[in-house]
């Protein structure tokens, strides 16, 4: 359903909130944000929709299955051996199945675009699909089913690690020379619509040689558009890169790269002083991912010192452990909390809302990151409505509504979603969730089969 004019007692903008506000959407986008006189039946409490900034779909249906005390130390590599396991089963409509699943859960959480860092290229074998784009595709039409605009990364993987080594024999479907990775992502920038974008997605420096590097981002297709990598996410991979190529991760990037806005340096976890200042210099976006950070056991990212320093960042659920924008933010303030056991830490001024400040800060980011205008008139519709039913929101107003939003409990608060000026979800329903969740269940129960 079309939206035209939309009414909201208060409206929240990165400016603040307007009270008594007529929304006018114009197509897709806000075309004016003017006061109203007359909204005695307009929803009270209104939000620009979240970008996930970070997104690896098919994880989505392993969650929970990682989770048992293997022989050894449990860690990311440990885990990464059920991923490859599970990755090995999945074909295109599988990948469709669930990520539709997952898009829809997205929605009815209050995320309104993903960026997906795709590596899942071609058959388990390692041989390309009669279309080498079927599994790029699979994401398009899932996100396409679901309403959610979609930030489609393609990913550039080539190495095992930082040795140069071939990839092993469950990583052969990830791999893509530099030739047929442009020519993917010409097809991709072809499809870009106004809930479309197509932008560059580099794994990591341990799988993508500097001469590839360099290839692909100085050639034509890869001019505009956002670049992601994940980067400093293991102690383990800091020191192997400082073993190899002489610096730690995010410094040889800054000396090998034009690090810039467009880039998204994804978890950034293990940062020391000059690269914390470097990132913020840059305007580049850290992208945060607490509940799979945290899963996986990876660290805490050195907050205090990235605001201090003016630094970006947005947020992603990445292995997808949780769904829900709220969760993230607030186990970002959280861990900060429990390392330095003080309170209110992402609040930088006296009298500042803690959650007021981590959802501008989280938009900001995930916007840039997302290759999206800025949230305001000429933006996409996108938007989420409160419960203002909810107990949870009870006697609050618009000084404390982020606030409880975020840290009053886990009811979910998120009732309406917008995108692209489009109702995709109703009285916390998606609007296709029943049939999306059938054929996501019948997928898994197929592919989960000695499992786990």
């Amino acid at each position: 359903m079309q939206a035209t004019d939309f009414h909201a007692g208060y409206f929240w903008t990165p400016h603040g909130w307007r009270s008594d506000a007529r929304v006018r959407i114009a197509e897709v986008r806000i075309a004016d944000i003017a006061r109203n006189d007359s909204v005695a039946l307009a929803p009270r409490f209104v939000l620009p929709g979240m970008p996930n900034l970070h997104s690896h779909a098919f994880q989505r249906a392993m969650a929970g299955l990682a989770e048992r005390r293997g022989s050894s130390d449990d860690s990311f590599w440990s885990w990464r051996e059920t991923m490859y396991a599970f990755a090995a089963r999945i074909g295109p409509e599988d990948l469709r199945a669930i990520a539709a699943q997952l898009y829809a859960e997205m929605l009815e959480a209050g995320y309104t675009q993903v960026c997906e860092f795709h590596y899942l290229h071609h058959a388990p074998d390692g041989k390309p699909y009669a279309d080498p784009a079927a599994m790029s595709l699979a994401l398009v039409e899932a996100a396409r089913e679901t309403g959610i605009g979609l930030t489609l990364l393609p990913v550039l993987y080539q190495t095992r690690g930082f040795d140069g080594g071939p990839l092993g024999e469950r990583q052969r479907r990830f791999g893509m020379g530099v030739e047929d990775y442009l020519r993917l992502l010409e097809r991709l920038r072809a499809l870009e619509s106004p809930t479309l974008k197509a932008g560059i997605a580099l794994h990591s420096l341990r799988a993508v040689p500097e001469d590839a590097m360099r290839a692909v981002l100085g050639s034509p297709p890869a001019q505009g558009g956002p670049i992601h990598i994940h980067i400093a996410e293991q102690v383990g991979e800091v020191e192997e890169c400082v073993a190899m190529r002489g610096a730690r991760p995010v410094r040889w990037l800054f000396e090998h790269a034009d690090v810039d806005a467009r880039w998204c340096l994804v978890h950034a976890t293990h940062l020391d002083e000059g690269e914390i200042a470097s990132i913020a210099k840059s305007g580049a976006v850290a992208g945060l991912c607490p509940t799979t950070e945290a899963n996986l056991g990876d660290g805490l990212f050195p907050l205090e010192r990235h605001l201090d320093a003016g630094g970006v960042l947005g947020i992603g659920s990445d292995s997808h452990i949780s769904v829900s924008p709220v969760e993230e933010l607030r186990w970002l303030e959280y861990g900060q909390r429990l390392a330095t056991r003080r309170r209110n830490i992402f609040a930088r001024q006296v009298g500042a809302g803690v959650g007021e400040c981590l959802w501008r800060a989280a938009l900001a980011g995930g916007t840039q990151a997302a290759g999206l205008q800025p949230f305001g008139v000429g933006a996409r519709a996108d938007m989420l409505v409160l419960d203002e039913d909810s107990p949870l929101l009870a006697a609050r107003d618009s000084n404390h509504a982020l606030d409880s939003f975020l840290f009053a409990g886990n009811m979910p608060l998120v009732r309406d979603v917008m995108v692209a000026g489009e109702w995709v979800v109703r009285d916390f329903r998606h609007r296709d969730r029943e049939r999306i969740a059938a054929r996501y269940r019948a997928c898994v129960e197929k592919l989960a089969q000695g499992i786990g």
